[in-house]
């Protein structure tokens, strides 16, 4: 017997459990990651992952729409049946512009571009998920939800306006593949645990003139460089040091020649931060300071802002019954927390400003070299594609009991 939350109890032997997977669904699992890998794709260009996706979903028989912001896939299970919910489950499908290092032989076969996060694993991870849900049923009725564009183009954002929760989606689960943590180990946490990020692009407009005769031109570089570094402020002298924080300029451009006084600067970065009062003090700090720089060097200053992403803060309701999926899965020293919430962020956090929703992590890392994230060597355990989906399909599972019993 556990509790699940209160007033709510259930006896594990009222739920039909799924089994782990075996050896034949995690060598399937395995080929389909590793043919993702060889030809990825980037944000909103996932045409032949879309194809292949459908492909799979036809040979285990499983209804789907497609063209979800252009290539985005959902499934749907138990459609049509009668059922005590509506569970989500999500997999993003893109990779990055990143030149892929690894003497695999299942290395990109793209250049510069390269699944290193981890998408290809998610994709495999909810296709495994679909077989264990055929095979040992869920009461429930499932979309299976292939997202495209999660790195660039909040394409979480673009697929629920088009309509992807409007079938009653009540809670959505996913997982991300994390290199931080032993394979065998899924983090569970409440509340925040991916960032606010809000990426920007500042541009100063002057005029350009002779290297010779300064007084005749405004100059654009030496505002931005004067920009660049009074921005770093806003992190050391304008931010609460006990909430984590961070502002990264990635790219500053200017100027053409040695001789000739840069007449623009693009400056553009991305602002990071786990609380909402926090986060509104900076993006002020940010136009200020932008509007500033115009005024003391007489030039043109604006900024954008592109593409922000909300946190994602995990529900309490649908993290006990990803936690309880996680210990059933993985074993109650296996599930931990991640810790502080961290400053990456996560399209994930459009669904649950829709429905209840949870994001958990799945360790990947017993590698004898583990590289991070978005790098050209990065690369993971695929023992964890069995984790993954074992835990997509208890999830779901667990989501109808606790459905079931509310409603009794």
């Amino acid at each position: 017997m556990f509790v699940l939350f209160d007033g709510y109890e259930c006896n594990m032997n009222q739920i039909k459990p799924s089994t782990a997977v075996d050896e034949k669904l995690q060598r399937w699992m395995r080929d389909i990651r590793r043919k993702l890998h060889q030809y990825p794709e980037l944000s909103f260009q996932e045409q032949k992952t879309s194809l292949f996706i459908q492909k799979k979903l036809k040979e285990l028989d499983v209804s789907y729409r497609n063209g979800w912001g252009g290539t985005g896939v959902i499934a749907t299970l138990g459609e049509g049946e009668i059922h005590s919910g509506h569970v989500g489950l999500r997999a993003d499908m893109d990779a990055l512009p990143v030149e892929e290092k690894n003497l695999v032989p299942y290395a990109s076969k793209v250049k510069g571009v390269m699944h290193a996060c981890g998408h290809d694993g998610h994709v495999a991870m909810l296709l495994g998920a679909i077989v264990l849900l055929k095979r040992y049923g869920c009461r429930s009725k499932v979309s299976c939800i292939f997202q495209p564009a999660e790195e660039h183009g909040n394409g979480a954002d673009r697929i629920i306006r088009e309509g992807a929760l409007d079938g009653g989606v009540q809670v959505v689960f996913g997982g991300h593949i994390d290199t931080h943590f032993p394979t065998g180990v899924i983090t569970v946490d409440e509340g925040v645990i991916c960032s606010y990020a809000d990426p920007f692009s500042i541009i100063l407009r002057g005029r350009s003139g002779h290297a010779a005769r300064p007084h005749e031109a405004k100059d654009s570089l030496v505002a931005g460089a004067y920009l660049v570094t009074g921005l770093q402020t806003l992190i050391s002298r304008e931010t609460d040091p006990n909430k984590a924080a961070v502002l990264t300029l990635g790219r500053f451009a200017s100027g053409t020649a040695h001789n000739i006084i840069a007449d623009e600067a693009v400056i553009a970065g991305t602002l990071r931060n786990s609380d909402s009062e926090v986060r509104d003090r900076l993006l002020a700090g940010l136009r200020r300071m932008t509007q500033s720089i115009g005024d003391q060097f007489d030039l043109q200053a604006s900024i954008v802002f592109h593409d922000c992403l909300p946190a994602v803060i995990n529900s309490t309701y649908s993290t006990q019954i990803a936690r309880q999926a996680a210990l059933e899965v993985v074993g109650g020293d296996r599930v931990v927390s991640q810790g502080r919430p961290s400053l990456g962020a996560e399209d994930f956090a459009f669904y649950q400003q829709k429905v209840d929703g949870c994001l958990v992590r799945f360790g990947a890392n017993s590698l004898s070299i583990n590289s991070p994230a978005h790098s050209g060597t990065f690369d993971f355990d695929e023992n964890v594609l069995k984790v993954g989906a074992h835990w997509l399909a208890r999830v779901a599972m667990d989501w109808t009991a606790v459905s079931e019993l509310g409603k009794a």
